[in-house]
């Protein structure tokens, strides 16, 4: 095979060095017995004209070679092969292919590399990952020189596929003509998918799991939250999602899907990541203001250094709300690499590791309408409940995970701040805060953080150990001990009582892609004072395994992350000003 991907794939080569191979020949007297195997390679040569279905039991094989055979069909069952990452049917007489071997889909294997790079919007040197297909086992697929006319659009959706031959079959010239161009195995692939009918239906609603009833005998506000990754439109590529169709990861079609999920499920309160500029000014917001909402947008940091023609494109964070139910207050920008450069002390860690990292939290402080309240006295004034609802977009890369919990326990002792001076604000408006205890707290967004990792740990029980396996051993204690509290010797803690409305068994996975599956978005809430009535379930585990929906996005689902919706009933902490006086 090429060592280098950009290497023009030779099938004459290529047939020439297969035949040097080493393989296993299988005697016709032996093979039926084949199914008792645990070879992972298995070549039958001859003069074949059929296989045996027991071959498509041998579900383990990863290379199959049948090439200089007389097989004039391949049959459906290959599709029963789904550890191949490496089949061979050249020099045979195929006039045709079956549409199930779109089917062998073999896992990518991902090699990772650490570059140190300068970044002329960070103005100082750092590291940057990057993640590349393992060469040793990328997907081949050998067709060359048979009898193909024409070949089934579900090739497109072998994604992996890095080799493909194609010579010496009449094939249309239209066809060829895209496999002959530069990577052109690449762009024949999209080709194809681009224009596979779509056949999967459209997923069943999701469920909406009802988990207590509202309070009847006192007032109490009931509303709802929404946390969504919508995926930008520069992260949407075909290089990240090969096995969605190219129409389908275009930004004005999933624009629509998008906000008609977002319309559909009516949150009160809207918490989106991975927006872009351009999409909240020119999309999202006036699209929402029609429907009683207003909003606040923060992009990543890197936008302040950039020219206004690049800058639109920065993918960042808002928070929606609606204007019936809340007034905004203020609103707080809490950028990472700000307050990693200003609590840095010259440790090597946090200026190559976590500085660099331009990712934001974004805070709204709110406060209810009497139309947000439920079960209030007739002529009795409404309670102005300030609540302060944030929401973050974490470091993505598994690497870096000190770099998350770092820049999490950063944006706790950051809310602690806003959430004192917040309460001196509301003061002056003539708001009954006592302290800021008496300002509720909701805390979402994609921590990009599995729920046993740090980052969840110390939100979820306020408290994280100095030496927790995330650090990486890498020494932050001097850094972190000057910005949280520590009340043991050997914890980091955090004075928020805080509870996620989602776990893992009623949400197996918020982010759903070839490569991951898992949960990484939360909305955590102020347990003392809030309660969750209900929320929303998850995505049809029926209808992903039946219709063989590797990966999102799809034609169906327009984000590689799930929106997550919760209900929860909030009791006051605060008293309502009488005649202008509070009590």
């Amino acid at each position: 095979m090429p060592r280098n991907l950009k290497e023009k794939y030779d099938p004459a080569t290529a047939h020439s060095e297969a035949n040097k191979k080493s393989q296993t020949l299988v005697p016709l007297e032996d093979q039926a017995n084949i199914r008792k195997s645990t070879w992972a390679e298995l070549e039958i040569t001859g003069t074949i004209r059929n296989l045996s279905p027991n071959l498509f039991q041998m579900s383990h094989l990863t290379a199959l070679h049948l090439k200089n055979n007389s097989l004039h069909r391949l049959p459906p069952d290959i599709c029963h092969l789904v550890n191949l990452h490496n089949l061979d049917l050249s020099y045979n007489k195929l006039r045709s292919l079956p549409a199930e071997l779109g089917e062998l889909i073999h896992l990518r294997c991902w090699a990772f590399y650490e570059v140190l790079y300068f970044d002329p919007f960070q103005m100082y040197p750092h590291y940057t990952s990057y993640f590349y297909p393992d060469f040793h086992n990328f997907l081949e697929l050998h067709l060359s020189h048979n009898h193909l006319r024409i070949l089934p659009y579900e090739l497109g959706k072998l994604f992996n596929l890095m080799i493909l031959g194609l010579v010496g079959n009449p094939l249309n010239k239209d066809i060829m003509a895209i496999y002959s161009e530069p990577n052109g195995t690449q762009k024949l692939l999209t080709f194809m998918l681009d224009n596979l009918q779509v056949t999967t239906p459209t997923p069943p609603p999701r469920p909406w799991i009802p988990l207590a009833r509202p309070t009847t005998n006192r007032a109490t506000c009931i509303f709802t939250v929404m946390c969504y990754n919508v995926l930008c439109d520069k992260y949407a590529t075909r290089q990240m999602y090969s096995y969605c169709p190219s129409w389908a990861l275009n930004w004005d079609y999933r624009k629509k899907g998008i906000l008609e999920e977002i319309q559909h499920y009516g949150a009160d309160i809207i918490n989106l990541q991975e927006v872009e500029m351009d999409q909240f000014y020119n999309y999202f917001l006036p699209e929402l203001k029609v429907h009683g909402y207003h909003g606040i947008y923060s992009p990543k940091s890197r936008a302040k250094h950039m020219a206004e023609s690049e800058r639109k494109y920065v993918d960042g964070c808002a928070i929606f709300y609606r204007t019936s139910k809340f007034t905004l207050l203020k609103e707080h920008l809490v950028e990472f690499n700000q307050l990693a450069m200003a609590n840095a002390d010259g440790l090597e860690h946090m200026l190559n590791r976590v500085m660099p990292k331009d990712n934001i939290g974004l805070a709204a402080l709110l406060q209810t309408t009497e139309q947000a309240w439920d079960n209030a006295q007739p002529d009795t004034p409404c309670v102005q409940q300030p609540i302060l609802v944030c929401t973050a977009h974490i470091h993505w890369d598994p690497e870096f995970c000190d770099v998350k919990l770092i820049q999490t326990m950063m944006l706790s002792n950051e809310l602690k701040s806003i959430l004192e001076e917040s309460a001196q604000y509301l003061k002056t408006q003539n708001i009954n805060v006592l302290d800021p205890s008496n300002i509720q707290l909701v805390l979402c967004g994609d921590f990009n953080s599995l729920p046993d990792s740090g980052v969840i740990e110390f939100l979820g029980t306020g408290r994280v150990s100095q030496d927790h396996k995330d650090f990486k051993a890498l020494c932050y204690k001097t850094c972190l001990e000057k910005i949280l509290a520590c009340d043991k010797p050997n914890e980091f803690t955090h004075s928020f009582k805080l509870a996620s409305a989602y776990n893992d068994e009623i949400m197996p996975f918020t982010n759903y892609t070839f490569e991951f599956k898992g949960i990484i978005d939360y909305i955590f809430y102020a347990k003392q004072t809030m309660t969750p009535l209900g929320l929303l379930g998850p995505l049809s585990q029926e209808w992903l395994t039946q219709n063989k929906v590797i990966g999102c996005p799809h034609p169906h689902i327009h984000s590689d992350h799930f929106p997550l919706l919760v209900e929860l009933e909030m009791v006051p902490t605060i008293s309502a000003p009488i005649n202008g006086i509070i009590r």
